[in-house]
């Protein structure tokens, strides 16, 4: 009998053969760890993503699916729970996944935005405004509060559904600011319509938000509205 090692020696038989989407993942992993996953389509991305949650399953079609369902990663990821499960394939896990993602990313660019003054990096609290507010369905209303120097203090939510049904009140707005010790801040809704364009009802909260912050001597600089894939600045727009 040939001692382990000899040339004659078989190769040790696999205890199971391997599935059949093992070699294309690892090329998949690979590749983004090369690239940091630059230059590579949604739903490859997609893919490695959903393997995460589903290690034993090729998830390529799924990552397909999601993708021509909702239209782009930032879509997907975007969606709450319950759309998501509606999706032939997603389950609890999958979802949470996908959801974990979105709030990954969020807490990277409100990091972000914390550490320099949100004035003079405009365009990084756009990015993370337009992330946490672009794909909601329902209108939500934010404050920002800033100090001194113009850096985020807090981001709170005040309202939800349209500035018609569920009414911003400015006292409470001015009352917040103060507890924070705020110089000042932003306002900042969504339009799940996706156009931006501010109501009539949007400009007449602003200019009262606005008095009651003046009041007690803090700046209003802008009210930010936030549609799928553009905003709009009351400030730009001479609302302000």
């Amino acid at each position: 009998m040939a001692k382990p090692g000899a040339p004659n020696a078989a190769p040790p038989a696999p205890e199971a053969d391997s599935p059949h989407y093992a070699g294309h993942r690892q090329r998949l992993r690979a590749r983004f760890i090369e690239t940091t996953g630059r230059g590579m389509p949604d739903y490859e991305v997609m893919e490695l993503l959903l393997a995460l949650a589903i290690p034993r399953q090729d998830v390529k079609p799924l990552a397909k699916r999601l993708i021509a369902t909702f239209g782009t990663f930032g879509e997907v990821i975007s969606q709450p729970y319950e759309r998501l499960v509606e999706v032939d394939g997603v389950k609890e896990a999958t979802a949470s996944a996908l959801m974990l993602a979105r709030e990954a990313a969020l807490r990277l660019l409100e990091g972000q935005a914390r550490t320099r003054s949100v004035i003079s990096s405009w365009t990084a609290l756009i990015d993370y405004l337009s992330a946490r507010h672009a794909y909601n369905d329902t209108e939500s209303f934010h404050v920002l509060f800033l100090d001194r120097k113009n850096m985020l203090i807090r981001d709170e939510p005040f309202a939800r559904g349209t500035v018609d049904q569920a009414p911003v009140y400015p006292r409470e707005v001015a009352r917040r600011a103060l507890e924070l010790a705020a110089s000042a801040a932003i306002l900042v809704h969504n339009h799940p319509s996706g156009d931006p364009t501010p109501s009539r009802a949007d400009i007449d909260m602003t200019r009262e938000v606005a008095g009651a912050l003046k009041a007690i001597g803090i700046t209003l600089h802008d009210h930010v509205v936030v549609g799928r894939g553009q905003h709009i600045s009351f400030k730009s727009q001479g609302l302000i």
